[in-house]
């Protein structure tokens, strides 16, 4: 039984605003047949969860995921200036909260400590360090020759 693709499970709710929401009939068609029965349910079921802890914590999911209810108590989505245009603006918004997940440290599927506690990415910094204190140990010079009353070097006029 083949399951739902990691995207989707990872956030149920942003892959059903942004990328599913634009999926032509078809597509969808071709997408519960490869899920089956049994993982279309499971797709439910996850967007379900998801949809009560949106409710518990309107903010756990940031501002374009906030669920709320309506005076009727109904389950409100989403403002009508939060949806995409078109498919392409909602790939577009789908890969940017994935990466901003990512680099906040919040994507539950990474082991976040193979980066943290490894000496092979603390490099740049070390390198920043050579390059500002090559530039400590510079000594500055300035150019000044007065021919016929020209000065020629270094003016401080900005003439670019």
């Amino acid at each position: 039984m083949p399951g739902l693709p990691n995207r989707q499970r990872k956030d149920p709710l942003s892959y059903d605003r942004l990328i599913r929401r634009f999926q032509s009939p078809a597509e969808r068609e071709a997408d519960g047949k490869r899920k089956g029965y049994s993982g279309v349910l499971e797709a439910d079921l996850w967007r379900s969860e998801a949809k009560i802890d949106a409710l518990a914590d309107s903010g756990k999911n940031g501002p374009e995921m906030s669920y709320g209810r309506n005076a009727n108590g109904e389950i409100v989505a989403e403002e009508k200036d939060e949806v995409p245009a078109s498919k392409e603006e909602g790939e577009q918004r789908w890969r940017k909260q994935v990466e901003l997940r990512f680099l906040k440290g919040d994507d539950a599927d990474f082991d976040y400590s193979i980066i943290d506690e490894s000496d092979l990415y603390d490099a740049p910094e070390e390198a920043r360090d050579i390059q500002d204190q090559w530039f400590e140990d510079e000594e500055e010079f300035f150019t000044l020759e007065v021919q016929d009353s020209t000065l020629k070097g270094q003016t401080g006029i900005q003439d670019f």
